[in-house]
């Protein structure tokens, strides 16, 4: 039965927008919805126009008999902005001061809704680079990880201290702990890179060096490639430290009065190439 054009577009909508980064034929679309495979192109090509008005993301359409369409998140620099703002807005309630100069932060990374923001944000970074894999490690950076993973369409793969039997035979390495300056360890399983892999870091939180020094060795282990390292948050109390080039969204800095202030991380920069 041949569905009707509006019908066919929030259909086509739905799957692209469930299957990002993932090329689907004409042809699928074509007898899926029982229509002429120019009647499909014009539909995408409605989708592409509204798609990157509306900043929801690029629909690649690819030439020949093996084309077809692909979805590519992305947000654009305003909404990133706003969105980002308002966060950093919500962290500096005094209300979310802790002890210790911490800052309570792990609403915002257990919401849905801004995780999906948060993930369409470091997916924009990565737009015209190869990922196949996010890397983080366990606990509190997954939630964030697994948004970006979900964006890019790419297995998320989690480093975890203590080995488990259901993971086989693991990869191991020592690092140093950038706060307790302890040695600590890392471990994932051998099946969960395969060599040559482009590598995306992803985390909650970058202070000492300690855990992004940890991932990087794990992926040279499997002589795999960091294509980047983005933090929800970083401390700049430690500025001299090195961390080599990563995208943090937001910055914590201590007061004199030892508070927590936040502001607007490198992520502008970074990925709209604006410092302003």
């Amino acid at each position: 039965m041949k569905i009707k054009r509006s019908e066919r577009l929030v259909d086509m909508t739905d799957y692209m927008l469930n299957r990002p980064h993932t090329l689907i034929p004409l042809t699928f679309f074509a007898k899926r919805y029982g229509s002429a495979k120019s009647s499909i192109s014009e539909d995408l090509t409605i989708l592409k126009r509204t798609f990157q008005e509306r900043g929801i993301g690029l629909v690649e359409t690819v030439p020949g008999a093996a084309g077809g369409a692909k979805y590519i998140p992305y947000i654009l620099k305003e909404d990133a902005n706003k969105f980002m703002d308002e966060v950093i807005e919500i962290l500096n309630n005094s209300q979310r001061q802790l002890p210790g100069g911490y800052v309570y932060m792990s609403d915002i990374l257990g919401d849905p809704s801004k995780l999906r923001f948060l993930g369409r944000i470091i997916a924009t970074q990565y737009l015209n680079q190869q990922v196949d894999a996010v890397l983080t490690v366990a606990t509190r950076g997954v939630p964030i990880a697994q948004a970006a993973s979900q964006y890019l369409n790419v297995p998320l793969v989690i480093a975890r201290h203590d080995s488990n039997i259901t993971e086989g035979s693991t990869v191991n390495v020592n690092y140093m702990s950038g706060s307790s300056k302890k040695i600590k360890r890392m471990t994932i399983s051998k099946r969960s890179l395969d060599e040559g892999s482009n590598v995306l870091i992803v985390d909650d939180f970058i202070h000492g060096g300690g855990t992004i020094n940890g991932l990087s060795s794990l992926i040279k282990e499997f002589d795999c490639n960091l294509v980047g390292s983005t933090f929800f948050a970083e401390g700049v109390s430690d500025k001299n430290k090195d961390f080599g080039d990563y995208t943090s969204l937001v910055k914590m800095e201590h007061t004199d009065d030892d508070d927590m202030i936040i502001t607007k991380g490198n992520y502008d920069e970074k990925i709209f190439g604006s410092t302003k």
